[in-house]
């Protein structure tokens, strides 16, 4: 009797897919977050070296989770069938691999403190469907000639059954959903929409407010966290006289403040678009932080998210006149769920990394040698002040613009010490002072504009931008690393 190799293999396949259906299954019905798999995703985005986070940052944008998930699924497939070919002549090998991956997952999913007891009886239901669906089809194959049709018959029943499963998965949670009909349903008093400042955007490239939709997003979670407002807490604890603990009626009962602010990513690339602006309604940290009482000695913050992420702060940053918001609010709506919803901080003049904590559900005062966030031990630098940066949005690389006069145009942002002028360089030639767009005030870019004049043919053109304390923008090409990316922006184009 010839093998069904194939058969064995494939029974390991459809055993190991239909595992990770029900385990998704389980995970959405029992409200958790993080199904084992996405688990096992994270805790590789927790422990990667910073270099190979920021290269996947950088080749691959948004799509760098799920590429991941999709190389994890992959080699998944690879181990089945292999477990599937070793049940050919013993029946333990599978069990003890599938019992090993269970094992993994368990682990990655303990490694989520948010998510509870159930997150580990999805990792069990998950294992025990690999058991018993590896033996449903694999008993014919054991008993009857290769190619048998109640073989295939079995692998194709049982595969079908797991996609069912998998289709079905997503809908089985409410949790994300019942969160969303609760943001919708939020009336957030006292917030206002969005009027741009008159003369702000010149309406030549990138628009001065960035929609939500555009906003960009560098976080380390791939199921972002489904946060129920009526649940949400904020503890505010540590070197204080007073810990708070706040609700979210006790937070939107207070005096609250509204500002236009820009985000920038410290993995922006000289010219990147990790960088957006918005409309941003909250409640000052500083007044929380004077509420409770903040104890001499204390320099810092470690924010936690919902998901367990952390950031430190320089609590200078939090309690100086800048708006350091908790945001409840983007663009005169609630926040959006990926972008941190019910509550997250706004801190204007540094990175993200260092100040900007979705989901945050927790702000123990303390010092910068304690304050150790999630980035710092992966190679980057406690503190993370935003640098004088500018970038070229109109023409694109390799855009082909009509000869004669035409006008560049683009942003420039320092948060915190503001833009004083914006010069520009065709071909190498003298530097041009450009014109300005108004701001309402430092916390937000400026856009520019120069018009200049063009030859048919080749060209390429450099920006630079000068503070309002005199700095000039170093033309120094430094990596994203660990601070922040230095250098001028240039592009190169076609005139005809």
């Amino acid at each position: 009797m010839t093998e069904p190799r194939w058969q064995w293999a494939a029974a390991g396949v459809v055993a190991g897919g239909s595992g990770l259906a029900t385990s998704w299954l389980a995970a959405d019905a029992l409200h958790v977050r993080a199904s084992p798999v996405v688990a096992v995703a994270e805790w590789v985005i927790r422990h990667v070296p910073g270099g190979l986070a920021e290269s996947a940052i950088q080749h691959l944008g948004h799509r760098d989770k799920p590429v991941l998930v999709g190389v994890i699924l992959v080699v998944l497939a690879i181990v089945f069938a292999v477990l599937g070919l070793l049940g050919r002549r013993r029946w333990w090998p599978p069990v003890l691999g599938f019992l090993v991956l269970a094992a993994i997952g368990g682990f990655a999913v303990g490694a989520e403190k948010a998510e509870g007891s159930g997150a580990q009886i999805a990792v069990v239901v998950g294992l025990l469907t690999w058991v018993g669906a590896f033996g449903i089809v694999t008993e014919p194959l054991r008993m009857e000639p290769a190619g048998d049709r109640r073989a295939v018959l079995r692998l194709g029943l049982v595969a079908a059954a797991g996609v069912i499963v998998a289709v079905v998965a997503p809908y089985a949670g409410r949790g994300r959903r019942a969160v969303e009909a609760a943001r919708e349903a939020l009336r957030l008093t006292e917030v206002t929409p969005p009027v741009v400042p008159a003369g702000a955007d010149l309406g030549l490239a990138q628009p001065w407010l960035t929609p939500a939709g555009s906003f960009y997003r560098v976080d380390t979670t791939i199921s972002p966290p489904s946060v129920d407002p009526d649940g949400w807490r904020l503890r505010i604890h540590g070197m204080v006289d007073k810990p708070l603990t706040l609700t979210f009626a006790d937070l939107l009962a207070r005096q609250r403040t509204e500002a236009w602010i820009t985000l920038n990513c410290v993995s922006n690339p000289v010219g990147g678009d990790l960088i957006g602006n918005a409309w941003w309604s909250g409640v000052l940290v500083r007044s929380l932080l004077a509420e409770a009482g903040v104890r001499e000695g204390a320099d810092a913050v470690l924010q936690t998210s919902a998901d367990g992420w952390t950031c430190g702060t320089p609590l200078t940053a939090l309690t100086d006149e800048r708006n350091a918001l908790l945001a409840v609010a983007m663009n005169g709506k609630a926040l959006p769920i990926d972008h941190g919803f019910p509550v997250r901080t706004i801190v204007p003049g540094l990175y993200g990394y260092v100040s900007a904590c979705k989901w945050v559900v927790d702000l123990e005062v303390t010092t910068m040698d304690k304050a150790v966030g999630y980035w710092i031990p992966l190679g980057w630098a406690a503190q993370g002040p935003v640098k004088l940066a500018s970038r070229i949005d109109r023409p694109g690389s390799g855009d082909v613009v009509p000869a004669g006069d035409y006008t560049l145009a683009g942003v420039a942002w320092q948060q915190e010490t503001g833009i004083a002028k914006v010069e520009v360089s065709v071909d190498g030639g003298p530097w041009v002072e450009c014109d300005l767009g108004t701001a309402p005030d430092t916390e937000t870019w400026v856009q520019w504009k120069a018009v200049v004049s063009l030859k048919s043919g080749h060209h390429s053109a450099q920006v630079r931008a000068v503070n309002r304390a005199g700095e000039v923008q170093t033309a120094v090409r430094t990596s994203e690393a660990p601070d922040g990316a230095t250098g001028w922006h240039r592009v190169d184009f076609e005139a005809s």
